[in-house]
């Protein structure tokens, strides 16, 4: 099966957590990418000194960016 390109864009939360975990259903997938993000330190502190607030419904193609950086593109693991 071949496997497709990420592209680095505007993501929906729910869409980029359910890039990284396909298997799981939206919320679930969506805290677990959290949970991530929270447990790499170098990732936080580098998103939080972009205009980034948790509440919003989306990530900026910046934050995707740095996602994708530290914890590797979805589908590499």
């Amino acid at each position: 099966m071949e496997q497709e390109v990420f592209i680095v864009k505007c993501y929906d939360k729910r869409e980029l957590a359910q890039l990284y975990f396909p298997h799981a259903k939206g919320r679930v997938a969506v805290n677990r990418l959290r949970r991530w993000m929270h447990r790499c330190e170098p990732l936080m502190a580098e998103i939080q000194a972009t205009d980034f607030h948790p509440k919003t419904k989306a990530f900026s193609v910046r934050e995707v960016r740095i996602i994708a950086y530290y914890l590797g593109k979805p589908g590499d693991f």
